[in-house]
């Protein structure tokens, strides 16, 4: 609170855009504007429906930006919308909905409300309109706020605003990848610049590569959880250092540990000047570990020891690993801290070597890296993989840093991720859940006695429904699909074989993630013979649905992903597959409700969760999948199929996995799918969807996931 009792939150900010945005509005849509400025609308059944009315074609040109659509729409158009009864019912209907949500009472839990928890992540994928995201990390902190909004969790978010955000992806003919950015224009987007109590915009200071790093703190609402997220674009600023929040995972490693400093220490210092004092700092990955080091400095300034304060901070830290990827855990050598932060270290006010021992395996020896990982495992109460096996993985990865105990007895434990339901479940399937599960199954999700019925819906409902969304998702992978190959300058017989030949009526399968070495997209391929005769069986045909980016720095995977393209040329290829460039927040829903089955064949044990499966899942799509991630938790032999890969010589696992995959493929997955009654039903098909749906989405459900970090990790100490 400012001295005179206002909050300096941002608060005040968001509804003033409100009031301006209500502006442009006839009185009757005035609610409109509440629902722009809130990203809860995504998750309201039909939530976009609203804004897509206003102009569809400006809706979907502008990114499906509510704020857009509505400044950019001419005035006629906006009074012509409030004479219709219906839509402006619907407006005040989810406005309404709105106000019921935010006036709830807070979870009844030892998280206070003037103390919330504070999350910490590089990246956030909370829709399609904000592109602050890159892959699985973004999207899994999206659905942790969502969920945390929806159990009315005390919490906040802390990330970064990227200018350009992730890449675009653009593919040769040769399917070699190109990458190209493009800026966000913030001023259009559903969000705020925070203003401090004087009505200045808010701004922190960090000292980075011996310069004064001023930072803006926007807000974003995001259901009742407030998003905040800090920017170096400012014209006080070095030109270098406004590169700092340019784009997510940039490559030069100097900027890179500069947005970990934004991240952390400016995350930190950005909380204080919001009036935000949290109770639980959640480091999701190492990227924010500079946040305690950021606290223990204040603490030492204050006359702490060093031992107190760092005792202080471990009491109201947790943290939580993502990749047992050795990429994924960055070390950094002094002479590029040096470079970044010997100012800051300075500050800190603790001997040089005790900051980089933190980070280190072995303290004491100066020709190792400090590596973010350790530095937040060794600042942290409580740590967690995010699946039982990454959990037993992190053990033993970071054994190191408590010599002396076993592996079973390193202090990480698991908190296995779980996905939004209401933001990935397409409303043809929330519709058929309305009439058989009962208006109030949302806010039982993670109910497992609930989802029982599911095995009681009746086989040809459920299977009209995969049909519609399969259906759906084929239209647009043909237009989509069209229009990426000519952008290729592809072959016309190429381009017209989307057209032609993808049917959708055909088995469908779905492999779209990061296409990073270790996930194995080249498995697909690896016996070409054996999978051209899969796609060329007329008799019972199959497709394949594929997209994902490639790191701008992974030749290998580039590599992997171009040699897929060689293929094309083989008729039953262009004909049954398709390739969706740029593979997004819009183009992700699409697949994973479309999709019959999904393929997941990770290199084992480097698939720490998977969540995309656990998506499909909800929408009744199957899994055939490696046991790794949350697949040797979920999988029962009778809810999708799975690969026991052997380990041992890369070259013969992949051989066996690739043989493995094909033979599933061939004997049970395809027989299975066709084999069809009087009705032109897969009983059998379906009593697998039946069983992967009642028993696996309960359990995979961002709300349990959420209540296991309040039980488990915030409320509980560990260690």
């Amino acid at each position: 609170m400012s001295r005179d009792g206002s909050p300096r939150d941002g608060r005040l900010d968001v509804e003033r855009a409100v009031r301006a945005l209500a502006e442009r509005l006839p009185e009757p849509l005035w609610p409109l504007a509440r629902l722009a400025y809130n990203y809860r609308w995504t998750w309201f059944a039909g939530g976009d429906a609203v804004f897509q009315e206003i102009h569809p074609t400006t809706w979907q040109a502008g990114g499906s930006n509510p704020r857009d659509v509505i400044e950019a729409v001419y005035p006629h158009r906006l009074q012509e919308l409030a004479t219709r009864d219906s839509y402006v019912a619907r407006v005040r209907d989810y406005a309404a909905r709105l106000d019921a949500d935010l006036a709830r009472p807070c979870l009844d839990s030892p998280i206070p409300p003037e103390r919330p928890v504070a999350y910490f992540c590089s990246e956030f994928g909370i829709h399609s309109s904000l592109p602050l995201y890159g892959g699985g990390l973004g999207v899994l902190a999206g659905d942790v706020l969502k969920a945390a909004s929806d159990l009315a969790l005390p919490l906040v978010g802390v990330g970064l605003l990227y200018r350009q955000g992730y890449l675009h992806q653009r593919l040769e003919p040769s399917g070699w990848q190109h990458e190209y950015w493009t800026n966000t224009n913030f001023g259009r987007l559903p969000m705020v610049r925070v203003t401090g109590p004087d009505g200045t915009q808010l701004s922190v200071e960090v000292q980075l590569r011996g310069r004064t790093v001023r930072i803006k703190v926007w807000r974003v609402e995001v259901g009742r959880v407030p998003l905040f997220l800090l920017d170096t674009d400012r014209d006080d600023n070095h030109p270098i250092d406004r590169w700092i929040t340019a784009r997510l995972y940039v490559g030069d490693r100097h900027t890179r540990l500069a947005q970990y400093a934004v991240l952390g220490i400016g995350g930190m210092r950005a909380l204080d000047a919001l009036g935000i004092q949290p109770s639980v700092v959640h480091l999701n990955e190492g990227h924010a570990a500079l946040s305690s080091f950021e606290r223990l400095r204040t603490l030492l300034a204050a006359g702490r020891s060093f031992d107190d304060a760092l005792a202080a901070v471990r009491a109201e830290t947790v943290f939580t690993t993502h990749t047992p990827v050795a990429a994924g855990n960055e070390g950094y050598p002094e002479s590029e801290v040096e470079t970044v932060l010997a100012d800051f270290i300075t500050q800190l006010g603790v001997p040089r070597a005790t900051f980089y021992d933190l980070g280190r395996l072995h303290p004491g020896n100066r020709d190792e890296p400090a590596n973010i990982t350790p530095l937040a495992l060794r600042t942290t109460r409580a740590a967690n993989g995010v699946s039982r096996r990454h959990g037993e993985v992190a053990r033993g990865m970071w054994q190191a840093l408590w010599p002396g105990r076993a592996v079973t007895d390193v202090p990480i434990g698991h908190v296995t991720n779980g996905v939004h339901t209401l933001s990935w479940m397409a409303p043809e399937m929330q519709a058929l859940l309305d009439r058989h599960l009962g208006p109030d199954w949302r806010r039982h999700e993670s109910d497992p006695a609930l989802w029982r019925a599911v095995l009681d819906i009746p086989d040809d409902e459920l299977w009209a429904v995969r049909c519609r969304l399969r259906e759906r998702v084929v239209d647009f992978a043909r237009e989509r699909s069209v229009r990426d190959r000519l952008a290729r300058g592809e072959a016309p017989e190429y381009v017209e074989a989307a057209l032609r030949s993808f049917n959708p009526e055909w088995l469908t399968i779905g492999f779209a993630r990061r296409i990073a070495t270790y996930k194995r997209f080249y498995l697909v391929t690896r016996f070409p013979d054996r999978l051209l005769r899969l796609l060329g069986d007329d008799r019972r045909p199959i497709q394949l649905l594929v997209a994902g980016k490639a790191h701008p720095q992974d030749t290998e995977a580039k590599e992997s992903l171009r040699y897929s393209f060689l293929l094309k040329q083989a008729g039953a290829v262009g004909a049954h597959t398709i390739f969706l460039e740029d593979y997004d927040l819009d183009l992700a829903p699409r697949v994973v409700a479309g999709v019959d089955l999904w393929l997941n064949v990770p290199r084992p044990p480097l698939e720490a969760s998977g969540t995309s499966g656990m998506k499909v899942t909800v929408n009744g799509g199957l899994n055939l999948s490696v046991l790794d991630g949350w697949w040797p938790e979920a999988y029962d032999g009778h809810n999708g199929w799975a690969i026991d890969s052997p380990g041992g010589d890369p070259g013969a696992q992949d051989d066996h996995d690739a043989d493995a995959l094909l033979g599933l493929v061939e004997r049970e997955v395809v027989p299975l799918f066709y084999d069809r009654d009087a009705q032109g039903i897969p009983r059998g098909w379906v009593q697998r969807m039946k069983q992967a749906m009642s028993g696996l989405i309960p359990r995979f459900s961002a709300a349990r996931m959420m209540r296991e970090y309040v039980d488990q990790m915030y409320v509980t100490p560990r260690r």
